[in-house]
């Protein structure tokens, strides 16, 4: 099991992400260091186990109102052996194959930003970035093909249940399944609603390759020696 702890930009600190809701995020409470400071932030999250991804979102970016560029640069600097996923929103393909994967990471590329299947594909080409399917509360976000024909998806693909985010709901274990059985072979990375290490194991059982995790790994919920013992 792939845990890959999140962190989410804006206004230049750590904040925490709940069902959504950008506009009420704050910055984060971790019981793991104090303050939001981005490095500080990631920092306490590899002291807590080796980490081998990191997932960066940057909201002030998603939202059109500047972004993150140079903490990005500085996270990337500072964990040189980590992987970082950064998903700014972008859907120009000039800038996406501007970043195609090197130090600094590897693009996400969310179906929230995106109209249409055939724009999706050529912006995962471009990037050769990760596919995050995103879904609210009432169901998937983006062009609905896509979330339908794996024949778009690339060889890693989060589905985000952006309602279960900081939540405490639980992962949406149906739609997990459903994505794995239509995956072919491809990873799916589970993001929102995951609340401890029974969920990780839960998610492992029906096929699942990685999850994205907050909340859990601040509040001790997850703790290094669950961390440890997964496989």
């Amino acid at each position: 099991m792939d845990v890959v702890p999140v962190i989410d930009l804006m206004d230049g600190e750590v904040v925490h992400a709940r069902r959504g809701e950008r506009g009420a995020y704050r910055p984060i409470r971790s019981g793991l260091v104090d303050g939001a400071g981005p490095l500080a932030i990631a920092g306490a999250l590899m002291r807590l186990a080796p980490f081998r991804r990191l997932y960066v979102a940057d909201l002030d970016a998603i939202r059109g109102r500047g972004g993150h560029d140079r903490t990005v640069a500085a996270l990337a600097a500072a964990h040189p052996r980590v992987e970082l996923w950064v998903d700014r929103g972008e859907t120009d393909l000039e800038t996406l194959s501007e970043r195609i994967p090197s130090e600094e990471g590897v693009s996400v590329i969310g179906t929230e930003s995106l109209e249409d299947a055939r724009t999706l594909g050529h912006a995962l080409a471009a990037s050769q970035g990760v596919l995050s399917l995103d879904h609210d509360a009432d169901g998937p976000l983006g062009p609905k093909d896509a979330h339908r024909d794996p024949s778009v998806w690339p060889d890693r693909v989060i589905v985000m249940t952006l309602a279960r985010v900081g939540a405490g709901d639980g992962p949406d274990f149906a739609r997990l399944a459903d994505a794995v059985a239509l995956a072919g072979g491809r990873k799916i990375y589970a993001a929102g609603g995951v609340r401890n290490a029974d969920d990780l194991r839960r998610l492992q059982d029906i096929g699942v390759s990685g999850a994205l995790v907050a909340s859990a790994l601040h509040d001790g919920r997850i703790t290094a020696s669950d961390l440890a013992g997964l496989t």
